[in-house]
């Protein structure tokens, strides 16, 4: 089976409560993007805001995990919102900047739009994008 690499995007005030609870939840609680990832896989979150419903840029990758869970499930955060989550290791990594690594990711094709590369919520990277971006957040000796 082979690994795969992948990207979410969430406000960090929403990556902080997934990595405080060992958990992902994607694209707003859809459960397609969890059922994408297989046990084993890498995931990175990439937050464009500090808080979800602010407008303060954050432009930061801020947690990074691998795939533990096998199963996704659903969840009542409250009443009337029951998203999907699917549990996740993260490492203790520091928050990495987006701007400095703009230049040596492949997966971001037009490096004056950089911000379209994200607009679905869940991609997978190549193993080498992810090891630029985990090498920033963990270290250079860091390998995937």
């Amino acid at each position: 089976m082979t690994t795969r690499y992948w990207i979410g995007v969430a406000s960090k005030d929403h990556v902080g409560v997934g990595v405080g609870g060992g958990f992902s939840q994607l694209c707003h609680g859809k459960a397609q993007p969890l059922k994408r990832m297989a046990v084993g896989d890498w995931l990175i979150y990439y937050s464009p805001k500090e808080k979800f419903e602010s407008t303060e840029p954050c432009q930061k990758f801020t947690a990074i995990g691998r795939v533990v869970g096998e199963n996704v499930y659903s969840f009542e955060m409250f009443k009337g919102f029951v998203p999907y989550r699917r549990d996740i290791a993260f490492l203790d990594a520091k928050e990495a900047p987006i701007r400095p690594l703009l230049e040596q990711l492949s997966f971001i094709k037009d490096k004056s739009r950089w911000g379209y590369s994200f607009r679905f919520g869940h991609l997978e990277i190549p193993k080498a994008d992810f090891e630029i971006i985990a090498g920033a957040m963990l270290g250079s000796g860091f390998v995937a």
